[in-house]
């Protein structure tokens, strides 16, 4: 599997205060998205881009995220070419997967990987609609 840095998720608590801050290092929006119990704006960064995740609510996975360990460092994304072969290669390999099977995500296919197997770190794999 070759995969590729496609973003950095970041759990904040206000994203217009976030991206004022982001702001302050050149980076400007280039989109956002409204998604179940989320607003989101991306920030192209070079070859990345950061995903700006910010909750509707306490009760959002984002938002239970920020309750227990505060804003920062929610995820990182590899973009992949084929995510169900990627699923069936890190299954093969004894990686704790979250989904099994890809999901409908904002730019295509999505899937994450426990943090457990990944020091800490959830990991998003997407592949992007063609």
């Amino acid at each position: 599997m070759r995969a590729r840095l496609d973003h950095v998720g970041i759990a904040v608590r206000n994203l217009e205060e976030a991206v004022r801050l982001y702001g302050q290092f050149g980076l400007r929006p280039s989109r956002d998205a409204s998604v179940e119990g989320l607003r989101i704006a991306f920030l192209p960064a070079g070859e990345t881009q950061l995903e700006l995740l910010a909750p509707t609510g306490p009760d959002t996975a984002v938002g239970k995220f920020i309750e227990r360990r505060g804003e920062g460092l929610h995820h990182l994304c590899f973009e992949v070419s084929d995510l169900e072969a990627a699923l069936t290669e890190l299954s093969g390999l004894g990686v704790e997967l979250i989904d099994r099977a890809p999901r409908p995500g904002i730019e295509g296919k999505v899937a994450f990987v426990h943090p457990r197997s990944c020091r800490g770190v959830l990991i998003e794999l997407v592949e992007k609609d063609k």
